[in-house]
């Protein structure tokens, strides 16, 4: 027994698995995007320009395989819904939902006050990126490729009032205040207008074990850093209870996620832009239990960290930050 393990016994710790040796980024890349064509029944055509995004980044993936220690496996969230992965998988599929959406692990958004689910125009994915029920995010992701990977199979980046909407349980018409001229006036314009609703979370009032939001970083971790942060993320949909109102899961906890801030019409995403506008990330993430960084209730909209436009090169990706797509159904 060496002296790591031995001191380890001793203070009674428990050591984090390690990913297999051999499990390179692009073999895990390979192993999650033909999970992916599997369970969601993508077509090879899709496949290929989903591949070729990724093949394009030296990061993108679930996360850096040597420092990334998820903390539950799949069959381990399977298990605590009392199940399979597959099973599990199978129970998250809704038949009405897939009428209306037209495809499996999406959700219509809708005004539950004046709106029926079938009057949907924009359905969300509910889970974030690669939208499979037990697997983890991907990460290091830029609000570029996000934007792409969308694209590449007939969805989209959604609008922030969209995300907003998803994780709020109604969405609402958008809000966007244009002619204030810049984000951080349209943003502290929007944060006044829903400053009552200031305490209201995808899951209603915030309870901290609800989501995914008891991981750890890696110790070291110096802000950012590829080959220092792990992705420390849960399988999606480890927290059955953590889903908004409208059926959207892990919106809050997991992964932060990219979305499209317009700051005028033309780069509506959900008025058929493809010019977009600039980034917006939303959510909390997958120590938010322990680190409380910012602000996150549901209709929130973040100062412009790390801003830029969505489609520039040079975007902002980091160990914590994935997507999730929204697709236009009418």
């Amino acid at each position: 027994m060496n002296r790591l393990l031995k001191l380890t016994l001793a203070l009674g710790l428990a050591l984090a698995p390690l990913p297999a040796a051999a499990q390179t980024l692009q073999q895990n890349n390979e192993a999650m995007l033909s999970e992916m064509q599997r369970v969601r029944g993508l077509s090879a055509s899709e496949m290929a320009r989903i591949r070729e995004i990724f093949a394009g980044s030296s990061r993108i993936g679930q996360g850096n395989p040597a420092v990334t220690r998820h903390p539950m496996t799949p069959e381990e969230a399977a298990a605590r819904q009392g199940g399979t992965v597959d099973s599990v998988r199978r129970a998250y599929r809704n038949a009405r939902f897939e009428r209306i959406c037209g495809h499996p692990y999406e959700v219509p958004l809708y005004n539950p006050e004046t709106e029926r689910p079938e009057d949907a125009r924009v359905c969300a994915f509910m889970f974030e990126y690669p939208n499979v029920p037990l697997a983890y995010p991907v990460t290091w992701v830029t609000a570029r490729e996000a934007a792409l990977l969308c694209w590449a199979e007939g969805a989209r980046m959604g609008d922030a009032h969209e995300w907003e909407g998803a994780a709020a349980g109604q969405l609402l018409p958008p809000d966007y205040q244009f002619q204030l001229g810049s984000q951080q006036a349209m943003r502290a314009w929007h944060n006044a207008h829903y400053a009552s609703q200031s305490n209201v979370y995808s899951i209603g009032t915030w309870r901290s074990g609800v989501c995914a939001t008891g991981s750890f970083k890696t110790p070291g971790c110096n802000g950012g850093s590829f080959s220092g942060c792990g992705s420390n993320t849960y399988p999606a949909g480890s927290f059955p209870q953590c889903h908004s109102p409208l059926g959207v899961y892990d919106i809050d906890g997991n992964a932060a996620e990219h979305m499209n801030l317009p700051l005028n019409e033309s780069q509506m995403a959900s008025r058929g832009s493809r010019e977009l506008g600039v980034t917006e990330m939303k959510g909390s993430w997958f120590i938010w239990d322990t680190v409380r960084a910012h602000e996150h209730w549901a209709r929130w909209r973040a100062p412009f960290w790390h801003g830029s436009r969505v489609l520039d090169v040079g975007s902002h990706s980091n160990y914590h930050l994935g997507f999730r797509c929204f697709r236009d159904i009418r």
